[in-house]
């Protein structure tokens, strides 16, 4: 079964949702904005992932612009600003096994599906 990181407020999470659904695709919706993830569970995504927190960063979201653009932290320090501010993850994220993947462009998710 996938795992799906999800943030209803976006159009691109709620896409994949649909698009899994559609093709009947067993899975489990995770809401890490209504459920935050641990500093385990984050640190364990971006290992499955192959990233680092700053990479998972939404830069373009006001709050990293407003709070954190101009700081030079630590990849622990960047893990905690993710866990302690879900809102600037990337998603959706999808989640087999020991492999995660971002959840677009949508060509990617048929993929990573299928293998």
């Amino acid at each position: 079964m996938i795992k799906v990181l999800h943030n209803n407020a976006c159009s691109k999470s709620r896409a994949i949702l649909e698009h899994l659904d559609e093709n009947n695709v067993a899975f489990e919706i995770i809401d890490f904005v209504e459920n935050p993830l641990t500093v385990l569970e984050m640190k364990t995504v971006l290992k499955k992932l192959h990233m680092s927190a700053d990479e998972l960063i939404r830069k373009n979201e006001p709050l990293f612009k407003e709070k954190f653009a101009h700081k030079n932290l630590s990849e622990e320090e960047w893990i905690d600003v993710l866990v302690e501010n879900p809102s600037l993850i990337q998603r959706p994220i999808l989640i087999k096994g020991e492999v995660a993947m971002l959840g677009r462009p949508i060509e990617n998710v048929k993929f990573f599906i299928d293998n």
